[in-house]
């Protein structure tokens, strides 16, 4: 038997079950799985550089960096897509010692908030090296995030030394 929800909504709705979906009577695995991970690693910010043109940024989140990295420069599926652009990437800066990723993320959004809002050099002026430029914007956006968030309890260890 089938009746449609509204006129304004002519969808059918089935009064029995249908046979061809799967019936789940525990949460999907990436669900089961996804609260493991977060308790298996401790979280992470991570900094990283362009090495080839156009020279950029990124900051990301995540409980095992060395895959991580990986994955943005192409050696494993997955990575973000706006860091296929530049490959290989290096590792600029890493933050360890969040408690869970929701602090990780708040971290995260606000180191990447207060690099928007930051002034950078103008693109007429001369600069000897770019990604040089690039790494005193983002520690001096870090910096802001530090002086707005109790940051005692993590690690921050610089791989490039943007002074």
């Amino acid at each position: 038997m089938m009746r449609t929800l509204s006129s304004t909504f002519p969808s059918v709705k089935r009064s029995f079950p249908n046979p061809n979906l799967p019936k789940l009577s525990s949460p999907p695995p990436s669900y089961a799985n996804s609260s493991a991970k977060s308790k298996s690693g401790s979280w992470c910010v991570y900094l990283i550089l362009a090495t080839n043109h156009p020279i950029k940024t990124y900051v990301g989140v995540t409980t095992n960096f060395s895959r991580r990295l990986k994955e943005h420069n192409g050696e494993l599926r997955g990575g973000a897509k706006a860091s296929r652009a530049g490959r290989p990437w290096v590792c600029a800066c890493l933050i360890r010692g969040f408690t869970d990723r929701s602090e990780a993320c708040v971290f995260e959004s606000k180191w990447k908030a207060f690099s928007r809002r930051g002034t950078r050099k103008k693109q007429d002026e001369e600069v000897d090296d770019p990604s040089l430029a690039l790494l005193q914007h983002r520690q001096a956006a870090l910096n802001k995030v530090r002086a707005s968030l109790d940051c005692n309890h993590l690690k921050f260890k610089w791989h490039l030394n943007p002074l």
